[in-house]
């Protein structure tokens, strides 16, 4: 079974079924498994409204290997800097021949005017999130539950901590959601002033040191600082007491578990959330993560190729 999608947007509609046929079929791919061959071209467009290195960089690469044509396109130079909307960029491509379009925007929920266009509206072309404000990072979340698989083999009983700036991350909102569902038991930590009480539904909040000895997987957040206007909080936020609170430092490493694993979806603040010593340290799978990132985005564009039959696919 391979899975078929119209558009790749959020995790909240993957079933079980389908989450995991994607990390098999991820893991397929980095094993050396051949993409499916095109009998058709497949023009895609990545359109990044905000600044992005692995994200951008790790869906141009999965075009790349799943033999896409990728449309160059500039954000800052751009109509959008002119007043257009995001759907006339969007219906601009479509018209222009454009399949597929990779999608960041600061808006939470972007995609919803793309993929509901109005009964006036016909706008055809497929959307894949690459990440909505503070909203949803499918591709981030897919990636990363597809690195705890391949660690330990499985998600029922494990323990994962996700730790730090968690109001304002898109990631820790599609993980928190995904791995409920794959039956992981979720924690949380970092600075309750960052920390939403609607997440209770998902996990337990506790304290940084209680989480440490006991989790199998530690997630880190990153401090978002760009979306903190208006927080009181920002002002008198120190990178020094933050690391003291809530990083990884050599006392928190060597306390994790042996078969523990450390994940961040970068950019890393070294010294803040993780000690520079430990991004590449023997339980730090942060570059495992970006390895697995083209893998598994290729996997997502698949799908979604195949969702609209693109490229000749069924």
């Amino acid at each position: 079974m391979l899975v078929h999608l119209p558009h790749f947007v959020t995790v909240e509609d993957l079933t079980v079924e389908q989450t995991l046929v994607l990390i098999e079929r991820a893991e397929e791919f980095k094993a050396g498994t051949p993409a499916p061959k095109l009998s058709q071209p497949v023009y895609v467009t990545n359109m990044f409204f905000e600044n992005s290195t692995r994200t951008h960089t790790s869906f141009a690469m999965a075009e790349k290997k799943l033999g896409l044509t990728e449309i160059p396109f500039d954000a800052s130079h751009s109509s959008i800097k002119k007043g257009e909307t995001l759907y006339d960029t969007c219906l601009t491509m479509d018209a222009l021949g454009v399949d597929l379009t990779v999608i960041r925007a600061s808006e939470n929920e972007y995609y919803q005017a793309l993929i509901h266009p109005k009964a006036d509206e016909h706008l055809s072309i497929g959307v894949v999130n690459g990440g909505d404000g503070s909203g949803q990072h499918p591709s981030q979340c897919m990636l990363d539950i597809m690195t705890i698989h391949e660690h330990f083999g499985h998600f029922k009983g494990l323990k994962v901590a996700i730790v730090g700036d968690i109001t304002n991350s898109r990631v820790a909102k599609s993980n928190m959601e995904i791995l409920n569902k794959l039956g992981a038991e979720v924690y949380f930590s970092g600075p309750e002033y960052w920390y939403d009480h609607a997440f209770d539904k998902y996990g337990k909040y506790l304290p940084m040191d209680e989480l440490v000895g006991m989790v199998d997987v530690m997630m880190l957040l990153r401090v978002q600082h760009e979306r903190h206007a208006g927080d009181a909080n920002e002002a008198s936020f120190s990178a020094a007491d933050y690391h003291a609170k809530y990083g990884i430092n050599k006392a928190r490493y060597e306390a994790l578990k042996d078969d523990a694993i450390i994940m961040h979806p970068g950019p890393i603040n070294r010294g803040v959330e993780l000690a520079g010593e430990f991004v590449e340290a023997p339980k730090s799978a942060f570059v495992e993560q970006m390895r697995n990132g083209v893998f598994m985005r290729m996997a997502m564009l698949e799908a979604v190729l195949r969702g609209r039959k693109l490229g000749g696919l069924e």
